[in-house]
Order: structure tokens, then sequence, then C-alpha cells
């Protein structure tokens, strides 16, 4: 192709469309790696299952990881404790819970109490608050995030019908929503692999990359509406192409932008050991990233492959006629 004819589009035109395979190969292969990241053992946090949380308050140092091994072996469940300090800063804290059904029995709980003193005598180990976590109150919450991220996609896709409708629009919507639910894998996928509960920072990533992920595709889609007349008898693979180069750098550097910014908290919440924020900055991070390919890479090359299964191998521009005034 001459690059002459590309001239009025004052970019480089880069060949998107001529590397659909691989860029299919590889969402697969992310896609089946993220399904198969169930099976290392995905922890579901206690909010959604239903336990026990006792939070203590103690003197010294405790190590999580001893308390938790201890535990476990005593009540035969899940187990996890996070040190804090109490609101006054005066003394510190350990929050300990509990994955059960039923939670724990007051018997249960004063065992758990006395293996902890136990374990550190010299602690002043004291109960500070203990509470039962109802497992359908979690489900019921679990239940209404499923609930409005279907609504979403659903009004998504209505949207994006009705706003590209000149570009095939039930097709762009349809192949948006298919790039946000690849999305949505990946990065569970990225949840599953690093260890981290599904949780409700797990559900407030999702329902941000709902409307965060689309957004980059509704941009290129704009941009193949807006080159239809220019591109007028061009194939659509090359429509596609300069569509996709034009909005390349804006994309990237907006996600190269939000990704900094996630890596900046999740470091500093490292360093901190504020891990409840890590379960938030690491997922948002993988879900941009994986965003931001389906926008650029997946979406628009599944879309022309839609279109040229149609038939549809050629622009075919039909300019609108101004009514009579």
């Amino acid at each position: 192709m001459s690059s002459n004819k590309y001239e009025k589009f004052d970019v480089k035109v880069r060949d998107f469309c001529g590397k659909t395979k691989i860029f299919f190969i590889v969402i697969l292969s992310l896609v089946v790696l993220s399904v198969l990241s169930t099976f290392t053992g995905v922890d579901i946090a206690l909010e959604f299952k239903g336990g026990t949380i006792i939070t203590y308050g103690y003197e010294g140092d405790i190590v999580e990881a001893d308390v938790e091994a201890s535990l476990s072996e005593l009540v035969g469940s899940g187990v996890r404790a996070q040190i804090g300090e109490s609101l006054s800063g005066d003394t510190k804290t350990m929050t300990v819970s509990f994955t059960s059904t039923e939670g724990l029995t007051a018997e249960r709980q004063a065992e758990v109490t006395d293996t902890i003193q136990g374990m550190y005598p010299d602690a002043n180990l004291e109960v500070l608050d203990s509470n039962d976590v109802d497992a359908r109150s979690g489900g019921e919450f679990f239940t209404k995030c499923i609930v409005a991220a279907a609504f979403a996609a659903i009004i998504l896709i209505l949207y994006i019908a009705f706003r590209f409708r000149m570009i095939s629009g039930w097709s762009s919507g349809v192949c948006a929503i298919i790039g946000l639910l690849v999305t949505l894998i990946i990065t569970y996928g990225g949840v599953a692999l690093c260890g981290f509960s599904i949780d409700s920072n797990f559900m407030a990533v999702i329902l941000t990359l709902l409307g965060y992920s689309v957004n980059d595709t509704i941009v290129i889609y704009d941009r193949i509406r807006e080159n239809q007349e220019r591109c007028n008898g061009m194939a659509i693979e090359e429509l596609v192409n300069i569509s996709n180069s034009q909005s390349l750098r804006r994309t990237l550097r907006t996600s190269i932008t939000t990704v900094a910014a996630m890596l900046t908290v999740s470091i500093v919440a490292g360093v901190m050991g504020v891990n409840s924020i890590l379960s938030f900055s690491i997922p948002m991070g993988i879900g941009i990233i994986a965003g931001t390919f389906n926008s650029l890479c997946f979406v628009p090359t599944m879309w022309v492959f839609w279109q040229k299964k149609r038939g549809n191998t050629k622009v075919q521009f039909v300019k609108k006629k101004k009514k009579a005034a």
C-alpha cells in the first residue's frame, strides 16, 4: 500500500488489522489462563461467605502468619489476621477473621483468645470487639453488583448501537461488551494469581472498569465514524488502522498515567503495610492494561472480522441529505 494516500490524515498508520490472528491468540491465551487460575484456589472474602471477626488490643509484637497457622489448625477453617492501630493510636490492634457459614460460638472464641494468649503471654491481649457476619447480606451485595454490571452492559450496548449506527451499531455495541467482558475475566485472573480475595475491593474494581474500559473503545469508534467519509471506498481494514493510529497516542498517555498512579499507590501501600489498598490498586492496574489492549487491538479487529463475515469489505459512506428549509 502506498503511504501517499495516508498523508491527509497526518498520522503514521500502523497495521493493526494485519496482526488480527496474533491479537486473538493473545486474548484467548489470557482468558484460558484466567479461567484456569480458578483452580489455584480463589479466596472468597468473609463478607461474601460469612463468619466471625474478632478485634484484639495488644502490646509488643505479634507475627500474623504464626497466628493464622495456629488458629487455622484450631478451628479448621480459613483464618486471616491483620495488624493495625486503634483510633487513639495508643494501642496496637489485630483483627482476626474466620470464614464460617455459622460463625464461631462463644466457647470457640474463648479458645481462640486463649491460643493467642498462650503464644504471646506478655502481649496483654484484650478483646475489643467481636462480630458475626451473615453470609446472606454478602450474597445480596454480590447479587446487586452482578445485576448492576448486567444492567450497565445492556445500557452500553443500546447507547453504542444508537450512537454508532452509521458504522453498523449493533455489531459495534456487542464487540465493545465482548471486549469489556474479556477485560473483566483477565482482571479476575490477575486477582486469583496474585492471591487476593474476591471481596468488596474486587467488586469496586469491576464496577470502575465498566465505565473506564469502554471509554477508550468509544473514542476509537468516534474516529471510525468521523473517518468514514474521508476513507470512502477504502478497505475496511484501512479505516480501522487509520482510526486506531490517530487514537493511539491519546489512549496510551491516559492509560500510562493511570497505571503509574496505581503503581505509586501500590508501592506506598506496600511500604506502609496497608495491604487492603493493594487488593484494589493492583487489580485496577491489571484491568487498565488489559482494557487498553482490548480497546486498541482486540475490539476494532474483531469488529472488522464481523463486518467482513457480513460481506462489508469496503467503506461505503452515504452522506445524509439535508432537510429543506
